[in-house]
């Protein structure tokens, strides 16, 4: 599962346990959920996460470009660096560093847009998740919802009757997604960028 849909695994594990009202003199009840199972087969993020993808290419494009500018002056520094003066030397050198600030600074800036708009291609169908698992808790008394498959989780081994996997995946294709063409993108941005971009390796 890519980065993208573990993402909202993290936001789902959240919102994973829902208290309900104790019936007087009775057992709580309890179930629990396979969160990736489930954002597997979610209406919409199949294609919120093929316009990430697509989204991402613009991002990538750009770093690539600055990453190979700057790339190219520090290698022709380096071929001209022993015949250089000084004082030259001292110039070039500022010129990289401040072209390298640049660079990581719109990098920061694009990885800040990427993870607004995964955010917002994510919501819509982690709301209806959310639903989807509230409905099927209230309706059959269940106390507490637990997700085997959050980040972090202890669970080592569980009675397979207490999955409701199944069911949460039912009601949720009940449930109309909101198509991921209405989700707008921000102003300005030239669409998304993967969290993990770094500065070149000259």
């Amino acid at each position: 599962m890519t980065s993208f849909v573990r993402a909202g695994v993290i936001a789902l594990a959240a919102c994973a346990v829902v208290p309900t009202v104790a019936r007087a003199q009775a057992a709580p009840r309890f179930a629990y959920i396979d969160s990736r199972a489930i954002l597997a087969q979610a209406p919409g993020r199949a294609e919120a996460e093929a316009q990430f993808q697509k989204e991402m290419q613009a991002y990538q494009g750009q770093v690539k470009l600055m990453g190979d500018s700057l790339n190219t002056m520090m290698t022709a520094y380096t071929k001209s660096e022993l015949t250089l003066s000084p004082t030259a030397k001292e110039a070039r050198q500022k010129t990289i560093r401040d072209k390298e600030a640049a660079y990581q600074e719109r990098v920061q800036g694009l990885q800040e847009q990427a993870q607004q708009r995964q955010s917002e291609l994510m919501g819509p169908i982690m709301q209806l998740i959310n639903t989807a698992i509230s409905d099927v808790r209230a309706q059959d008394g269940y106390a507490f919802v637990f997700d085997v498959g959050a980040q972090g989780g202890v669970v080592v081994a569980a009675d397979t009757t207490l999955n409701i996997t199944d069911k949460v995946i039912a009601r949720l294709k009940t449930i109309s997604a909101r198509p991921v063409s209405s989700v707008p993108v921000p102003n300005g941005a030239p669409m998304t960028t993967p969290a993990g971009i770094t500065k070149p390796k000259p």
